[in-house]
């Protein structure tokens, strides 16, 4: 909290001194100069969208409806509760760990 608190007070400090310096209209001219952006009409994710909605449908008619994605629900809940919890304990702590290592690899990568 103290270190936000004092972010903002160096930032607004930052702001409030930072004289103009005037570059009789360099800036101005760099940025006049410069390529306009290439403005880009693709259809590629159009296609892409067009083509997993395709492919979703064509599983979900071959694979009998999603008759599948019922029949293992089923299963998995007559199995016995001490595996079902084993099964939750294991996915958290697979998300935990993945978490981690997002958390980790990011803030190592800022330190460099």
């Amino acid at each position: 909290m103290d270190e936000n608190l004092q972010e903002d007070w160096l930032d607004a400090k930052l702001r409030d001194e930072a004289a103009y310096i005037d570059d009789r209209g360099f800036t101005a001219n760099v940025v006049r100069k410069l390529p306009a952006r290439p403005v880009r009409h693709s259809l590629r994710a159009v296609i892409l969208i067009g083509l997993t909605l395709v492919a979703s449908a064509m599983a979900y008619v071959l694979s009998g409806g999603g008759w599948f994605i019922a029949e293992g629900v089923t299963r998995f809940a007559l199995l016995p509760l001490p595996v079902i919890w084993l099964t939750a304990a294991g996915a958290t702590i697979l998300v935990m760990v993945g978490g981690v290592a997002v958390v980790l690899s990011t803030t190592g990568a800022r330190s460099r």
